[in-house]
Parts: C-alpha cells; sequence; structure tokens
C-alpha cells in the first residue's frame, strides 16, 4: 500500500495527538487525582424532608463556626426555597460575610434543576434523589444572583435569589 506524502503527515499528526491528548488526560486522573464524583450523597426525593439538612428549620444560612457557614436548599418548582422569615415570607436574599467558607447543599424533589451563583464558581446540576454540595470562599463583596440554569418548565425565568456578599 502506498501512501501520499500528505496522507502519512496527517497520520502522524492524528496519532501524535491523540496520545499527547491520553497523557494530559492520565496525567489530570491519576497524578493530580482528578475524578469524577462517585460518591453522591442520596435522598428520597418524595421525601426530602426526611434528611435532617432539609427539614424547614434548618434551610437556609447556618453558621456553622467562625467564618464557616452552610446553605440548605430545596429547589423546586420554579423556586428555591431558603426557608421562611418570622413574619412567613419567604427568604430571597443570604447575607455572608467577605472571606467566609461557604458550603452549597441543594436538592429538588422534581425534576433537573441547575444552580448557580452568577459571577462565581459556584455552578451544580441539582437532580431528583442526589444531594448536590459545594464548596467555596467568597472573597468579593457584592450582590450575586442565583439562577437556575437548566431548563426546568414555564416558569424557569422565575428561578432565582441573591447571595450578598458583604464586608
Amino acid at each position: 500500500m502506498h501512501l501520499h506524502k500528505y496522507e502519512k503527515i496527517w497520520l502522524v499528526f492524528g496519532i501524535g495527538s491523540l496520545i499527547v491528548f491520553l497523557l494530559i488526560l492520565g496525567y489530570g486522573a491519576f497524578w493530580q487525582g482528578t475524578h469524577p464524583q462517585s460518591h453522591g450523597a442520596t435522598i428520597d426525593p418524595n421525601n426530602i424532608e426526611s434528611h435532617e439538612a432539609f427539614q424547614p428549620e434548618n434551610l437556609g444560612l447556618t453558621k456553622v463556626e467562625e467564618d464557616k457557614y452552610i446553605v440548605n436548599i430545596v429547589a423546586s418548582a420554579f423556586n428555591y426555597n431558603l426557608g421562611v422569615h418570622e413574619e412567613g415570607a419567604p427568604v430571597r436574599k443570604i447575607r455572608i460575610p467577605k472571606g467566609s467558607t461557604v458550603l452549597f447543599q441543594v436538592t429538588t424533589p422534581d425534576v433537573v434543576h441547575g444552580f448557580n451563583v452568577a459571577g462565581t464558581n459556584v455552578n451544580m446540576m441539582v437532580e431528583p434523589g442526589y444531594i448536590s454540595s459545594l464548596e467555596t470562599v467568597l472573597d468579593n463583596p457584592g450582590e450575586y444572583t442565583i439562577v437556575c440554569n437548566e431548563y426546568c418548565g414555564v416558569g424557569h425565568h422565575m428561578m432565582y435569589a441573591t447571595v450578598e456578599v458583604y464586608e
């Protein structure tokens, strides 16, 4: 079989690119420990209140220790449930001091939702039956909008809340 000069060049380039890709993937997976999440926490989507974190009194912002917070959220039917105020109105805004470490824990009883704190590195997919969690440090003061970035139905555009990081 005779290969043209340009065919040989493209074969060498293609095989070389494949080898470089596999080396980079192997380096990231084995030497740096980058692995997909394999220990996802599960929850019964029909009874999310059975999990302590998602009981009505534990929703929203909870201070764990100095500069450490947990935010428990239930995403459902075009709403982020962050708890309720004393007068019964739903919480739409949480305030967190600058430089705090925050663990976001989110679940849903109905359909797949997105959870994105716009302007930060917080971006998760929220699936029924699982608890999505991500820990981050909020260093920059300002107001950040929590949006659903996974289409979940006709009221999808109304699904938002606010995180305020203050000095």
